[in-house]
């Protein structure tokens, strides 16, 4: 009887143990302490918000739609012309102020030298092209999709969010920087893309020149992320700072076979091979991980938002961790955030239906996690569907391949600026208590070029509050852009400026 109760005895105190560390762990876990300074953001000089929204709603009457790799083609680039007499016309102080170079025709490439030119620089990035609207889909609109109207507190029309709110705001800001008589120390770059809805040729040729220059900075900001008044995981705001974006590849696996008449087919013929591999794919995803930045550091960020079950299963992970997983990996936002996604897009078979297929192929796209790269992707699919006789594997050849981009750090000068800026705009002029966190971009931008001259100084944000219905108008119907959040764009990308280029 004395050695059940020693026996139980030691079972209690392991549990007792147990739940000991598993509550310490869940109080401990948080985002990392800064022992560094607080920034102080400048008060950037006032701009009429209600002139620059009207100007907003004018480029957005000025339709720089892209539609394929290549656009604008020759003859048909009246639009980038139109927008960049447009926006000299606007804003003369910043363009007197900055050296402008035209790269690949459309792109371009501004810069303000600073007074200690060995300084790195920082740029500021936009995109001048937008996406077309669907046919048909007109009608849908509250407002025309390229009225360029300013109604009920937004400027509508598209482009308003994507990106030319960005790309106003930013010269807005500069404008008024350069009118004010500021001087900036650091050297600033304005790299103004014309075709990242279709390929990015132009800002890829910007990062190429720099690079031939030698250009390190000090900091690259894109489009990505903004302030979202309701973060999926909390239901409560956060500030997410893109840090890193995942890549991209198309795979096309190829079935070929005799074919024949369908009244005989065979036990496996080339469309069945197909649909045994697209299986495997679904049921053998790459690995998630929820240990590697920047998803740990976006979970450690939130973590005071986060329900109290959340919180201690991520703080411990050791214990919880294949049960994260599995909740992770069944909602489709959580779960393109922690792992390399698969997705078959394309299928093509017989021309008729009574006709087996001589070829059969499957196109399906990976959006590939900064753990991962096109060759281990590419060597994922080849070991999944090796046991699939009579299968080829490439690039699909009018997709685009692109490695993810280098996860930037979160602990530097230009990071902390950032973080500011994001609280600010998420709390109002004195801060607030918004939680700020660094994160992954799951789609596709400009700064992925940005790489080349720059392994950890990479960032994508836009100091702007999103809802629901804003994220709804990306590449979708209604998109448009609050006038107050214009307001906030200019002051912070205004704040920028002169933080980091002081």
């Amino acid at each position: 009887m004395k050695l059940v109760w020693k026996i139980l005895g030691g079972v209690a105190l392991a549990i007792a143990l147990l739940v000991g560390v598993v509550m310490w762990r869940t109080m401990q876990f948080g985002p990392k302490a800064d022992a560094q300074a607080a920034i102080t953001l400048p008060e950037p000089p006032a701009v009429d918000v209600n002139a620059a929204a009207e100007m907003l709603g004018a480029a957005i009457r000025i339709q720089t739609v892209t539609t394929t790799a290549g656009d604008p083609q020759p003859g048909a680039d009246q639009p980038w012309i139109d927008l960049h007499a447009a926006l000299q016309a606007r804003y003369p102080a910043i363009f007197t102020r900055m050296t402008m170079e035209k790269v690949l025709t459309h792109a371009m490439l501004m810069t303000w030298t600073g007074t200690d030119p060995s300084l790195p620089p920082v740029i500021l990035m936009a995109h001048q092209d937008v996406v077309p609207v669907n046919p048909g889909t007109d009608a849908d609109w509250t407002h025309g999709p390229f009225g360029g109207v300013v109604a009920d507190g937004y400027i509508w029309g598209r482009g308003a969010m994507d990106d030319k709110g960005s790309l106003i705001a930013i010269l807005e800001a500069g404008d008024a920087l350069a009118k004010s008589g500021f001087s900036p120390k650091r050297t600033i770059i304005f790299a103004f893309g014309h075709d990242e809805e279709v390929s990015g040729k132009g800002a890829q040729e910007i990062f190429a020149l720099l690079k031939s220059r030698n250009v390190t900075p000090a900091m690259v900001l894109d489009e990505g992320f903004a302030v979202l008044g309701n973060f999926p995981l909390t239901g409560k705001p956060a500030a997410l700072i893109g840090v890193a974006e995942k890549g991209y590849i198309s795979l096309q696996i190829t079935a070929t076979t005799e074919g024949g008449h369908s009244s005989r087919p065979p036990r496996e013929s080339g469309a069945v091979r197909i649909a045994r591999a697209l299986v495997a794919l679904e049921e053998k995803q790459m690995p998630a991980d929820l240990s590697a930045p920047p998803f740990n550091e976006m979970i450690q960020g939130v973590s005071a938002d986060l329900p109290f079950v959340t919180r201690m299963a991520f703080a411990n992970q050791w214990l919880l961790g294949s049960v994260i997983t599995g909740q992770v990996s069944s909602d489709a936002s959580a779960n393109a955030i922690v792992r390399t996604t698969t997705a078959p897009t394309m299928l093509n078979g017989s021309i008729k239906d009574n006709v087996l297929p001589q070829r059969a192929s499957a196109v399906v796209n990976f959006r590939i996690h900064p753990n991962d790269s096109v060759a281990s992707v590419t060597q994922h699919v080849k070991d999944v569907t090796s046991h699939i006789e009579g299968l080829t594997i490439a690039q699909y050849e009018d997709g685009i391949g692109s490695e993810p981009s280098p996860v930037s750090s979160t602990s530097s000068e230009a990071y902390r600026v950032l973080e500011a800026v994001a609280r600010s705009t998420g709390g109002g002029p004195n801060g607030g208590n918004v939680p700020v966190a660094p994160a992954l971009v799951i789609g596709a931008t400009d700064a992925r070029y940005a790489s080349a001259i720059s392994k950890d100084a990479i960032y994508r944000f836009a100091p702007a509050i999103y809802d629901d219905a804003d994220l709804n108008g990306f590449h979708g119907t209604n998109e448009r852009l609050s006038v107050d959040n214009l307001g906030r764009m200019i002051k912070g990308y205004a704040q920028i400026m002169m933080a980091m280029g002081g």
